[in-house]
């Protein structure tokens, strides 16, 4: 379990307690009481703002090494577009690039090299 976790659920314990101390305050006609309870709610609901803006990002999760989340369904419709693409008269290595590198930007890997036939100047063309 994460930190970030961790203290998620530290702070919904201490805003369960805060809530049930805020309302026993207010019945008892205690304000002092209340008044306690709902400042500590709110320091633990700041506390939890803070640890969520300062926690790295959590990454979605990989499968594991040996195991593979493949969509024969997507893999089928992948390759239907690329074939019509080949069929208008697109090479079909480029395709397959094009492809490729979709796929690393999906995953967020660096790009491998540019693509050759399409350059900066002639792409607004």
């Amino acid at each position: 379990m994460t930190r970030a976790r961790v203290v998620r659920w530290v702070v919904i314990g201490v805003c369960v307690v805060g809530i049930a101390g805020m309302i026993v305050g207010s019945v008892a006609d205690n304000n002092d009481v209340a008044l306690t309870f709902g400042l500590i709610t709110a320091a633990a609901v700041v506390s939890l703002m803070v640890a969520t803006a300062v926690s790295p990002p959590s990454a979605a999760p990989r499968p594991a090494a040996g195991t593979s989340e493949f969509d024969e369904a997507q893999a089928a419709r992948v390759e239907r577009l690329v074939q019509r693409l080949v069929d208008k008269g697109a090479p079909e290595a480029d395709v397959r690039q094009l492809v490729g590198e979709a796929v690393r930007l999906g995953r967020g890997a660096a790009r491998s090299d540019e693509i050759l036939h399409i350059e900066a100047p002639d792409a607004d063309d």
